[in-house]
């Protein structure tokens, strides 16, 4: 059998509040937004995405004439 084919990505951590739609740079900087007692924010509003973004590969698949 042989080996799989790597296939080159990227992957990109997008960290939100699922309430507000606020984009944080990091889970520390969220935390921080809900350590501050000037906002709303709760540990429940924390939403963490992956957006993997892969690079176009041939597969070098051919079809018969």
């Amino acid at each position: 059998m042989s080996d799989p084919i790597k296939i080159p990505a990227e992957a990109k951590e997008i960290i939100k509040n699922k309430r507000t739609g606020k984009i944080y740079d990091s889970k520390n900087h969220f935390n921080s937004d809900v350590a501050d007692p000037n906002t709303d924010t709760t540990v429940d509003d924390f939403r963490q995405d992956l957006e993997i973004t892969v690079t176009r590969v041939t597969l070098g698949a051919h079809t018969k004439e």
